[in-house]
């Protein structure tokens, strides 16, 4: 069978998801342990809360647009799990516009209340998002797989997760993904992208992805370098 033809290889979307909770998790740890982030972490903190909801956005528009509509046509079966998820995204929604909002609050001042609220916020989304994100990798994907083709999955990725955004965007946003992957996630990331624009992602923005990790987390988390073992 050719790769075209191929059964969709969805790994990468528990690798999104688990970029998502390592930095959610992470970005709580910041924000519950003494002394809290000030000055310019802080304002880091808060912008990359608002980076990480408009991504979930886009990636929850992806799937509700292109992905699920795929894959109800090829096994209308699936109906009842995606319609699950689809109520699971319309819960979720709220959530992120709440989480954005206290993000840029929290980054444009310096009150604890505005700490409290992006904790309360964060606590929140993630109650409703952790369940799903778990639902679609074991349940969604295994339907998704066995319903489209890998061509078919590559094509869905190009339309939504790749050609709307920049190079200098996809290259920060390969980088997260990246960061503290084991060796079998680095490989499936790397490999989506062309030998040559592979290596100016890979090399051009690993500094650039390094100061602005350490501007949100350091000095408690120290950002790994992509691949580390």
């Amino acid at each position: 069978m050719g790769t075209g033809s191929a059964r969709a290889d969805t790994r990468m979307m528990r690798i999104v998801h688990g970029a998502l909770r390592r930095d959610l998790d992470r970005t709580h740890a910041a924000l519950t342990t003494e002394p809290y982030p000030q000055g310019r972490q802080r304002r880091a903190l808060g912008e990359h809360v608002v980076w990480m909801m408009e991504l979930l956005h886009a990636h929850h528009t992806g799937e509700d647009e292109g992905l699920w509509p795929l894959v109800r046509e090829r096994d209308p079966a699936a109906g009842p799990l995606l319609d699950s998820l689809d109520a699971d995204h319309r819960r979720i929604a709220p959530a992120i516009v709440t989480l954005t909002a206290a993000g840029e609050r929290y980054a444009a001042t310096a009150t604890d209340e505005a700490r409290a609220e992006l904790v309360a916020a964060l606590e929140a989304l993630m109650g409703v998002l952790v369940p799903h994100l778990e639902r679609e990798v074991e349940e969604a994907m295994p339907v998704v797989s066995a319903s489209i083709t890998q061509a078919e999955w590559h094509a869905w990725d190009q339309t939504y997760n790749i050609k709307p955004k920049s190079f200098a965007q996809l290259g920060i946003e390969g980088h997260w993904l990246l960061d503290g992957i084991d060796r079998e996630g680095y490989q499936v990331v790397v490999r989506q992208v062309p030998a040559v624009p592979r290596f100016i992602l890979l090399h051009g923005f690993a500094r650039s992805y390094r100061r602005q990790a350490a501007a949100r987390w350091q000095p408690k988390v120290p950002a790994r370098r992509a691949g580390a073992g």
